[in-house]
């Protein structure tokens, strides 16, 4: 029966490199100053900015957004293109040979 040995022929230049860089990194954590959550302003409705920021509405809005108009078309392209193409596939499995 043959027992699990230790290996003898260990390389530490990997396990000095780890420990190096758990210092650095938990200097920089531990170092880093954060400042205090922004919030919305009193009486601003979020879902409402969320809104106005996806149809491009920015300037209906009392929040401060980025307008993602081009984005939300853009996705909605691909999901009908995917959708189409699994209604295709599932009619050519349903009935055999179609062309």
């Amino acid at each position: 029966m043959n027992r699990p040995r230790l290996a003898e022929d260990l390389d530490l230049l990997p396990g000095v490199a780890a420990l190096a860089l758990f210092g650095v990194l938990a200097a920089v954590f531990l170092t880093a100053g954060f400042e205090g959550p922004a919030g919305f302003e009193a009486g601003a409705s979020v879902m409402e900015g969320i809104g106005y920021a996806l149809f491009d509405l920015v300037d209906q809005s009392s929040l401060v957004t980025e307008g993602f108009l081009f984005a939300f078309l853009a996705i909605a392209v691909v999901l009908d293109a995917a959708l189409d193409g699994a209604i295709l596939l599932a009619r050519r499995e349903e009935g055999g040979d179609e062309s």
